[in-house]
């Protein structure tokens, strides 16, 4: 499908960094119908091509992938020394109070609602959401606001379940919003914006911007 096609955004011999349309998933997944993604598009491209991590189906922004298995290892060291910097946009629902603030909430998965997950302060892992507000518009049951994210760790579905844990859950959310949400915006209102990091090969600090699209 062509409206899904991933954006190469910058290619070496080391690494590339494409940006996924929210609706591709990022890899693979079980049955037929979901093997069309992100990954085997750009391996079409470049064969060596490997994800370094990854982005919800519904969500879009930019993707790291590593040519070769010793880039994905060199790559994969420095997300988990946490020296890989990310910052997502999000829209949320409600007026968030705060203008700026930490999340610190455990989550796992909710084994009732496969796939959702929830905060669970005795079985859940760490996870550390930072968020500043960039703007706040309409009233009532209209008003949103605009929402920068750095997330501190990268656990599954966690500025989502982090967000709507705040009781503002992200605009278009069908996992998370209320239900007239994903039936009034189109998509999920979730965007990596940005990323930052030390090349594995040259060993040069390297940053990359994306547009947010809604």
């Amino acid at each position: 499908m062509p409206h899904l096609a991933p954006v190469i955004v910058h290619a070496d011999d080391a690494i590339i960094v494409t940006e996924k349309p929210s609706g591709l998933l990022s890899q693979p997944a079980r049955g037929e119908e979901r093997k069309d993604c992100l990954e085997l598009r750009v391996q079409a491209q470049y064969p060596d091509a490997l994800l370094v991590h990854r982005l919800d189906m519904a969500t879009s922004g930019l993707i790291l992938l590593a040519r070769g298995p010793e880039m994905l290892r060199r790559m994969n060291h420095a997300f988990a020394q946490r020296t890989v910097g990310k910052r997502y946009v999000a829209t949320v629902h409600g007026r968030v109070a705060r203008d700026s603030g930490e999340i610190d909430l455990p989550l796992a998965a909710d084994p009732d609602n496969n796939p959702r997950q929830r905060v669970d302060h005795e079985r859940g892992k760490r996870a550390l959401t930072r968020y500043r507000v960039v703007e706040r518009r309409g009233e009532g049951d209209a008003a949103v606001s605009r929402v920068e994210l750095e997330p501190v760790t990268g656990r599954t579905h966690q500025l989502r379940v982090h967000l709507m844990s705040l009781g503002h859950p992200i605009l278009g959310d069908v996992l998370y919003a209320p239900p007239h949400s994903a039936q009034f915006y189109a998509r999920l209102h979730l965007h990596a914006a940005a990323i930052a990091f030390i090349h594995p090969e040259r060993r040069t600090a390297m940053s990359f911007e994306s547009a947010v699209p809604f």
